[in-house]
């Protein structure tokens, strides 16, 4: 069993987006641990703001079904492929980490956006604070304490979560 942390993105109907991604994750991974939901201004273009925020899960699954798996969530969320890199997105769902592993095939494992987006560095620290980054070796704490919070805007939001998510399984909501 493998221990994954995902990160999610939005900015088109991004509480509904969001919603009915983390709705689709629980019903491929099973239960959930969520950051808080984080809202932040687009980075690479502009455009409206994006909810983000980090969850994990257990899985059986190997790293390409795994991103397979996503791929199909964000299609079936209306993610179109071939947009542009920096451009609106329905859902966005990366895997940061799957266990300790350190590679770059299928795809590049940690993500390196872990240490260079606050949107995904913020929430990941908040969900795991002690968790060490396989290739940094420095907790999720520390890479946060020392990254600079001036370069890309974000904060917590309220955030309904969706009902039948709730019912079904109860979620550990890091606060």
């Amino acid at each position: 069993m493998a221990r994954i942390y995902i990160s999610l993105g939005t900015n088109i109907s991004p509480a509904q987006h969001l919603r009915a991604g983390l709705v689709d994750l629980q019903k491929h991974f099973g239960p959930l641990q969520l950051s808080r939901v984080f809202e932040s201004e687009s980075v690479g273009f502009k455009g409206t703001n994006f909810l983000n925020m980090v969850a994990a899960a257990d899985t059986e699954l190997s790293i390409t079904e795994v991103v397979a798996t996503f791929k199909q969530i964000e299609q079936d969320n209306g993610r179109i492929r071939g947009e542009k890199k920096f451009s609106p997105r329905s859902l966005d769902i990366d895997l940061l980490l799957y266990d300790d592993v350190i590679c770059e095939i299928p795809v590049e494992l940690p993500r390196g956006e872990i240490l260079f987006n606050a949107f995904v560095l913020w929430p990941l620290a908040e969900l795991v604070p002690n968790l060490c980054h396989p290739v940094t070796l420095q907790t999720y704490q520390i890479l946060w304490q020392h990254y600079d919070k001036q370069c890309q805007q974000l904060w917590p939001i309220a955030f309904e979560f969706p009902a039948e998510l709730l019912a079904t399984n109860p979620l550990i909501i890091t606060r």
